[in-house]
């Protein structure tokens, strides 16, 4: 989206630049039009004057300056043809010819003489501008031909560059077997911040290249450390340690591009200062290589190592919140969070060839649940899976069916190791077989109710041939908040399930699993609407967090990112807002916590009509803000109040009281707020000219109760 929008003002500024390069050109035309005329006006007046000009003992008669003014009238129009060329050329041409005629007359019927001169001087500067017109031509020409050909040569240059660095970055990749691709993703995700700090398509173009490259010095490393699965020993992390300076030798003796060596020389410094190889500190470390040195944090800990799977998404963003300002460029740490933030679907991972069951094109079960897909994410639309079943029991159709496990954890996967289960939040709601049996586990509530078809063909039509042992499956799954359904349709039967989830704030992954059976031709498709809110029939009372005393406002529970705020509150110089906040039970990173917006709607409302946002402002010390609208300045300190971030997260789960105050001074307004060590003070300027701010809390995975409002 931001890209879109750069890309948007970019194009608006080159419009509106041409068009007043437009507006400039016409002027001048309209202007050397009006000069003309009137030269030829005093031309006309002065050759027909009878009038004198004493000078001392000279007369000098007035109609001798018709030939000043005639030849001024004249320059201007071969002035018109250089400067305007095509459109020039036959504006001054058509003013030439229509003055011929009247010359002619004047000589033939009126036996004027004297316009034989002005008849001569018009015909010369036909002959003139033609020649001029003529030889512009000859000249746009050739230009054109030489612009086609420095283009085309500057292609194949480029072309060349790009496929020289691609081959060189695949030489890079190909020496580790678990960094395959990893250039390619760090230059990608440094395109994406530098675009969203507003950095030119040029600019751009160089922070994508710069990034590509920027582990060259690999290939000076022995192929012994960079493979090594074990831990390295002090002097193999020594040896690792050089290859930026490797990269620097390596590319700065291209001088066509000199650029490219940054990247490579500084993407290991930090901004604390404790980087390597110079040790350089805050900006003195060059832009573009603290831009690298976070998409290259986050691909190293969003792909799969030797030594550990890919880090989950979300555990990812905890870390470069934590490591802002010391490890990494608070600014470019801040974008770098709005980016994940956008990245809904999590687009932003290493690649592998997926098939419809996250990389299994079958599932081959022996004991129960000894192979499991990956989950199956289940959405507010219907997810449809169809699939054939076989069974390897000589009866089947006598217990035999697949199995449903609906489950919740960071990276989507079923995990049976206690570890595992533990860092990546794993948590399992039930099981539910095809059949229509269900085990209850984490969830509050199944209910199963089971509808037999009265036709008999359109089971014929699930039922694979009976030397296989085969069935045909359709699945049609769908969650809504604090509620999921699960529709299984055999062709003789559908058994629909009700679960009543514990929260509305995990998500419900499908894993299929089975018993000494095949699950094979797998096909996964979701609409693209959601249902309505009321499609599940409720079975349990909804989950309620927000039981206590009540302000001023409505007391409001987000149980997903930005998923419900308060109504706008006008801001008022002297505003403070006082509330009650309580981490919601699933709550596990340093960002669920309340946030402030300050924004502008019609309606007053978050998201109402004309919506504006000029500042999003979170109570761990991260904001954003709404491009062109606003310019905010944030200040965050960390007391002697502040312990770690652990302890930030604990007492976020126990709840305190926090208060916000305002300041607003014409269209700039201060907000102020301290919680738990954690001062935040950030100024936002408006500079849409909207004279009715609101504000309005919000937050992720927070219960905020008894809001107070107090004016001054």
């Amino acid at each position: 989206m931001n890209e879109k929008r750069n890309l948007s003002e970019n194009q608006q500024q080159g419009m509106e630049k041409r068009k007043a390069e437009k507006r400039q050109a016409t002027l001048m035309f309209i202007m050397l039009l009006v000069l003309y005329a009137i030269a030829y006006v005093f031309t006309l007046l002065a050759s027909r004057s009878t009038g004198v000009i004493q000078l001392k003992e000279n007369r000098l008669p007035l109609s001798s300056f018709a030939g000043v003014f005639s030849s001024l009238a004249n320059m201007l129009l071969i002035f018109i043809v250089v400067i305007f060329k095509k459109r020039g050329y036959y504006t001054s041409l058509a003013i030439m010819l229509a003055q011929i005629p009247i010359l002619i007359v004047g000589i033939l019927v009126r036996q004027n003489l004297s316009s034989i001169p002005g008849l001569f001087g018009s015909i010369f500067t036909i002959v003139v501008m033609t020649l001029i017109y003529r030889r512009s031509k000859q000249i746009d020409y050739f230009q054109t031909i030489e612009i086609n050909y420095l283009k085309q040569q500057q292609k194949l240059s480029q072309r060349l560059f790009e496929q020289t660095a691609t081959a060189l970055v695949n030489a890079i990749d190909a020496k580790d077997a678990y960094s395959h691709g990893h250039s390619m993703r760090v230059a990608e995700y440094s395109e994406k911040i530098a675009r969203a700090m507003g950095k030119s398509d040029e600019e751009c173009y160089k922070i994508y290249y710069t990034a590509l490259l920027h582990d060259v010095g690999k290939i000076g490393i022995s192929d012994a450390i960079i493979n090594k699965k074990g831990k390295l020993t002090d002097e193999e992390y020594e040896a690792i340690k050089q290859h930026p300076v490797l990269g620097n030798q390596i590319l700065s003796s291209i001088s066509e591009y000199p650029y490219l060596s940054i990247g490579a020389h500084f993407h290991h410094e930090r901004y604390d200062g404790k980087g390597y190889p110079d040790k350089l500190k805050g900006e003195d470390i060059p832009e573009i290589a603290r831009i690298i040195a976070v998409a290259d944090a986050y691909d190293a800990m969003t792909s799969t190592r030797s030594y550990r799977d890919a880090i989950p998404q979300q555990l990812v963003r905890e870390e470069i919140v934590k490591n802002a300002g010391t490890q990494f460029d608070p600014e470019v740490a801040n974008i770098m969070q709005h980016i994940i933030d956008l990245d809904t679907e999590y687009q932003m991972k290493e690649r592998t060839t997926v098939q419809e069951l996250s990389g299994k094109s079958e599932l081959h079960c022996d004991a129960y649940r000894s192979e499991i897909s990956e989950g199956i994410l289940v959405i507010p639309a219907m997810t449809r899976i169809e699939m054939d079943y076989y069974s390897e029991n000589e009866e089947f159709g006598r217990g035999d069916a697949p199995t449903i496990i609906l489950f919740d954890s960071l990276d989507g996967r079923v995990h049976k190791d206690e570890i595992a289960m533990r860092e990546l939040n794993y948590f399992e709601f039930g099981e539910i077989r095809f059949d229509g049996k269900t085990e209850c586990k984490g969830a509050r509530k199944m209910k199963t109710n089971v509808i037999k078809k009265s036709s008999s063909g359109d089971a014929k039509s699930h039922v694979l041939p009976m030397s296989m042992n085969g069935k045909k499956y359709k699945v049609d799954a769908v969650r809504i908040k604090d509620h999921a359904l699960i529709r299984i349709d055999d062709g003789k039967k559908t058994v629909e399930i009700t679960i009543a989830l514990p929260d509305n704030t995990r998500y419900t992954y499908i894993g299929l699993t089975g018993e000494n059976c095949h699950i094979t031709n797998v096909s996964i498709n979701k609409e693209k609407e959601f249902k309505p809110l009321d499609y599940i029939a409720r079975i349990a009372e909804p989950v309620n967090f927000i039981k206590g005393p009540e302000g001023d406002v409505p007391n409001v529970q987000i149980d997903g990112f930005r998923m419900a705020s308060t109504a706008g509150i006008p801001i008022t110089d002297g505003l403070t807002i006082k509330f009650h906040t309580e981490s919601l039970p699933t709550a596990r990173l340093i960002w669920h916590c309340p946030y402030v917006v300050l924004f502008n709607s019609e309606d007053g409302k978050i998201n109402g009509g004309d919506y504006r946002e000029y500042a999003l402002i979170r109570l761990d010390g991260e904001n954003w803000h709404g491009e062109n609208l606003a310019e905010n300045k944030l200040i965050v300190t960390k007391t002697e109040d502040f312990h770690n971030w652990d302890d930030w997260k604990k007492t976020n789960k126990e709840g305190f009281d926090v208060t916000v105050h305002f300041e607003r001074k014409g269209d700039t307004i201060t907000v102020t707020t301290e919680n738990l060590g954690i001062f935040v003070k950030n100024i936002t300027t408006v500079l849409d000219g909207k004279e009715a701010i609101y504000v309005a809390l919000t937050g992720d995975q927070v219960a905020l109760t008894n809001i107070r409002i107090e004016n001054p």
